[in-house]
């Protein structure tokens, strides 16, 4: 069972003009992250999941970490082109690997890749039995 689940909006468009020949940036990025979590055993642990809008529109393309007893993270505005794309999916693995390796998901700014650190919208906390956890 996967310890944390990683949801990635696939409608997210940097371009708000549609063109359905290409794929959003949203679901590029989902498809080069599951090829490296494929490539590499070492994301066995994590859930990728392709949604269809988390709500962050005006700022695409967003992510969320979420896990059982941590907090959850919603990252937003990340700057996806044709070229980076694979470092910002790299960049989401190992935060997703620095995440699982937290006991309780509360990692500080300064442990997010350099390139994700502007990108983070909220840490939402943890709910223990019907409690919100506090610092």
């Amino acid at each position: 069972m996967p310890k944390a689940t990683l949801f990635v909006c696939q409608s997210c468009r940097a371009d708000h003009n549609h063109d359905s020949d290409r794929p959003a940036e949203g679901k590029r990025l989902f498809d080069q992250i599951q090829t490296l979590q494929q490539e590499g055993a070492d994301h066995a642990d994590v859930d990728i999941q392709s949604v269809r809008c988390l709500w962050t529109c005006e700022h695409p393309c967003a992510i969320a970490l979420s896990s059982t007893h941590k907090s959850t993270y919603l990252l937003a505005n990340i700057a996806t082109t044709e070229a980076t794309i694979p470092a910002i999916a790299e960049a989401i693995l190992h935060l997703t690997q620095r995440y699982l390796d937290s006991n309780d998901g509360n990692l500080p700014w300064k442990q997010f890749p350099e390139v994700l650190q502007t990108n983070i919208v909220a840490q939402i906390p943890t709910i223990v039995a019907g409690e919100v956890q506090q610092d």
